[in-house]
């Protein structure tokens, strides 16, 4: 059964040896009738908590910049290898960096206890308590959920560098926080910066429908809205080429003050599986550019891409792989339901196996530890579907609007953390849309009154509130682009 294109949703993950599409005729906007009943993090974490509506958000002597780090001697490293930025941000916001020590493996209840007793602990004035949060370390080191709980009272990122093994690499660590220092140092600085944008466009339904909904409508509002309120701003679509990544990699590589977005496949599970865990944690959720043609961590260690800039990349596990995605309940469902004739459950088998943890992204770390690469990157830790820039009503009109607002923040100069917390506003307006549409079928349920549920808009909802949560910074959410007039 293939839907029709207009209606379809599809998934930007691709096979690790062909590189053909997951699902490659996606799946019909109906078929989110049946979508389990949405989970939320405990105690309604989910309610933005602003720690100081009066001041700047940039503003970082009165948000304040905090580190977190896995407790025991791993912790203790990545904090020493990184010390030449703590001590810059101790210096840019006059006073001493808040450093927080946690476990690992915490689930969604322990991190809001955490929140509640060390972040937000009573014995500490609120003044004092960092909006600005910098995680250090794998998904295994500090949790995921930690991250996801926390980004709802502070800006958060994360920054980690693996050795093939899993292990830690300090010098990448260090060679991420020097090159911070050296950006935010500069004397010489840009007027305005490049906004590059770039679709694989791979011949797929997936990257089609990213190009039409998403670039399009990017490329026009920049070129028509945004260069008259930036002098100077430039917008450049980069053209694909299917046979080599030279001229992306020319392209981006020469770019100034550079602000990248997106569209391609993640790759995901070979057909035949992975050879080891090593495999996978070096090439799941690297960029297909087609078939035979991909962007890995290896080949970007060293490679000049994006020096100084911004990356927004919206590719399946382009960021990270979780231990269990928010779509698992409901492609099981989908699966036994047998309505299509490929099995909607088969991307499930990307996810780590009992056993195994979740982890970053070998791509991003690259690109972080590179000295010629971006500060940050703002990219997706589960399944990434095209419905993420559509609107949940309609699925062939374009909802770009969403992906913009953050970039629209990094041109006016802000730091990063707060133009992820752009996204997430949307984010929180469909989750909240979600809860009340639960509490309006119980009211009418103990009122005896019809049941105003809409299973097609609430599933949409779903889908599109789960996408939206999926989206993660990697990099120090203090970090910016080096421009003359930093917006504040």
């Amino acid at each position: 059964m293939k839907p029709a294109a207009e209606s379809a949703l599809h998934l930007l993950l691709a096979r690790g040896d062909d590189h053909g599409p997951v699902l490659e005729e996606g799946l019909a906007a109906s078929s989110t009738r049946e979508v389990p009943k949405p989970e939320k993090f405990p105690d309604r974490v989910e309610v933005l908590i602003r720690k100081d509506s009066s001041a700047a958000p940039n503003d970082l002597p009165a948000q304040r910049w905090g580190v977190v780090a896995p407790q025991g001697p791993v912790g203790d490293a990545l904090l020493k290898a990184i010390a030449p930025l703590l001590a810059y941000r101790e210096q840019e916001q006059r006073a001493p960096v808040k450093q927080y020590r946690v476990p690992p493996d915490q689930d969604a209840a322990a991190a809001v206890k955490w929140m509640d007793q060390e972040h937000r602990a009573r014995s500490v004035p609120e003044e004092e308590q960092p909006k600005y949060l910098l995680l250090l370390g794998d998904l295994h080191h500090v949790s995921l959920e930690l991250q996801q709980v926390m980004a709802h009272s502070a800006y958060v990122g994360r920054v980690h560098v693996g050795l093939p093994d899993g292990q830690p690499d300090l010098a990448g660590y260090r060679a991420y926080a020097e090159k911070v220092l050296a950006y935010e140092q500069r004397t010489e600085r840009d007027a305005a910066p490049e906004v590059l944008l770039y679709t694989a466009r791979d011949g797929t339904s997936a990257t089609e429908q990213g190009h039409t909904l998403l670039m399009k409508p990017s490329a026009e509002a920049i070129r028509t809205q945004w260069k008259q309120k930036h002098a100077g701003l430039e917008v450049t679509e980069v053209p694909y080429e299917a046979a080599s990544p030279a001229g992306l990699l020319g392209r981006v590589g020469a770019a100034r003050s550079g602000l990248l977005l997106s569209v391609a496949h993640g790759l995901g599970r070979p057909a035949s599986g992975w050879a080891s865990q090593e495999e996978q944690w070096a090439l799941q959720g690297a960029l297909s550019l087609g078939p035979g043609c991909s962007l890995t961590g290896q080949s970007l260690r060293n490679t000049p891409f994006l020096p100084g800039g911004l990356w927004f990349s919206v590719a399946c596990f382009g960021a990270a792989t979780p231990a269990k995605s928010a779509f698992h309940s409901w492609l099981s469902l989908l699966a036994r339901a047998g309505v299509y004739g490929q099995r909607p459950d088969v991307v499930l088998e990307n996810l780590p196996k009992p056993g195994e943890r979740p982890f970053l992204s070998a791509l991003p770390q690259a690109l972080l530890a590179n000295p010629r690469g971006p500060l940050a990157v703002i990219g997706h830790c589960d399944l990434a579907w095209t419905l993420g820039f559509a609107d949940a009503e309609d699925v062939g009109q374009s909802r770009a609007e969403r992906i913009l607002s953050a970039l629209r923040v990094l041109v006016k100069g802000s730091r990063v953390g707060v133009a992820l917390d752009a996204l997430m506003q949307f984010y929180r307006d469909v989750n909240f849309a979600l809860m009340d549409e639960q509490q309006l079928r119980e009211d009418a349920r103990l009122d005896g009154t019809p049941d105003p549920f809409d299973p097609k808009r609430h599933g949409m909802r779903w889908m599109l509130r789960n996408d939206l949560r999926g989206y993660l910074l990697l990099g120090d959410p203090a970090a910016r682009l080096s421009l003359r007039h930093a917006g504040s």
